[in-house]
């Protein structure tokens, strides 16, 4: 052999050793994962305005090639019985849609229960019935809304309340197979408070429906919210936020994903870290402020003062601005202006994650 060519064989020979050596499997880049692909879905409350029942929300869903339906609303099925609920389970599987089930508000003394299913335990029971039939792996819930904070023994006396039903369902909810998700719903509870909630109950059988749009009615970061119930998120209903400063405090207005004051890149980064296994749940309910005085002595009476995520709200409304409302016209054609929009503000969510932000499971 020629000596430029044994020294060729050599250095090949050297390199090779040097790439498979315990040294260079320390030192080297370690290889990038890709990161979880996340489901993407949609609330059927984001079309309220069009009153569709299961089937017809089914349709929609797939024509937008989504991955989940979330009806959070029995009132959407014509009929409870297992086996009509059975069909559209069949129906929504030959489109690959995933069919997660709610229901509203199973605290007895919340001024948002409704006796119309029954006791709350009777609520709870049939909604875990009905998830089993549907195939959905929750049954969304709420407790109430901001009011109850009001109700005699404040909204700790309200969460013992609930606690309590959730506690009498416990066994037939392990038994079926399908867990109780408890949403942050129209300012009824701070994310700490629905963590207490959630630990009280037991998180075997108990998580969080995550809403980032109700998580500014109680003057909270959504991705702070998103850091305290990531662990505990088993659903969600998601939209985007736009919070401005007034004079007494800050306004709210929800809008559609990529219109608001969500980094959106930033939330499904880490929603991939907490909870990848969780499809995003679209819920745009668009429209109109809701003012919080929170800079006033009266309103910290009802609400958990925390400086350091009051500190992370106050950052968001600096950097936010008012936006236009909303205003359906009068007459017949008001009700089609407002499904109209409805259908909007939802499609371009959509669009927005999976497009600009990667979000969900089919091309």
């Amino acid at each position: 052999m020629h000596r430029r060519s044994f020294l060729q064989t050599l250095a090949v020979a050297a390199s090779a050793t040097a790439a498979t050596s315990p040294a260079s499997r320390l030192f080297a880049a370690p290889a990038k994962s890709a990161a979880p692909k996340i489901g993407l879905g949609m609330d059927n409350f984001a079309v309220r305005a069009m009153g569709w029942k299961a089937p017809a929300l089914i349709g929609h869903a797939a024509a937008l090639k989504l991955d989940t339906l979330l009806i959070s609303d029995l009132d959407a099925f014509e009929s409870l019985d297992d086996a009509p609920l059975r069909e559209l389970r069949r129906r929504a599987a030959d489109v690959a849609v995933a069919l997660y089930v709610g229901s509203w508000s199973i605290c007895p003394t919340s001024k948002a229960f409704r006796p119309n299913r029954g006791t709350a335990e009777e609520h709870l029971r049939l909604g875990l019935r009905v998830a089993k039939a549907l195939g959905s792996p929750v049954f969304r819930v709420v407790l109430g809304t901001m009011e109850d904070r009001k109700t005699e023994g404040g909204i700790q006396a309200r969460i013992a309340d609930t606690v309590a039903v959730l506690k009498a369902c416990r066994s037939q909810s392990l038994d079926l197979g399908v867990k109780i998700a408890i949403e942050n719903h129209a300012g009824d509870l701070h994310s700490w408070e629905l963590v207490q909630l959630i630990e009280s109950a037991g998180p075997d059988y108990v998580g969080a429906n995550i809403d980032s749009g109700n998580a500014a009615w109680t003057l909270e970061d959504p991705m702070d919210v998103l850091e305290n119930l990531g662990r505990y998120t088993i659903c969600s209903s998601l939209r985007d936020d736009m919070v401005w400063e007034t004079p007494d405090g800050a306004s709210v207005q929800w809008t559609a994903a990529g219109e608001g004051l969500i980094d959106w890149k930033t939330y499904a980064a880490r929603w991939a870290q907490l909870c990848p296994k969780v499809p995003i749940v679209i819920e745009t309910i668009s429209g109109g402020p809701r003012n919080f005085p929170y800079k006033t002595e009266a309103f910290w009476k009802y609400y958990d003062k925390r400086p350091a995520a009051l500190a992370k709200f106050e950052a968001l409304a600096k950097r936010g601005r008012a936006i236009p409302q909303f205003k359906a016209p009068a007459g017949p054609e008001g009700k089609v202006a407002t499904q109209e929009f409805q259908k909007a503000e939802l499609a371009r969510s959509i669009t927005y994650l999976r497009d600009h932000i990667g979000l969900g499971l089919k091309t």
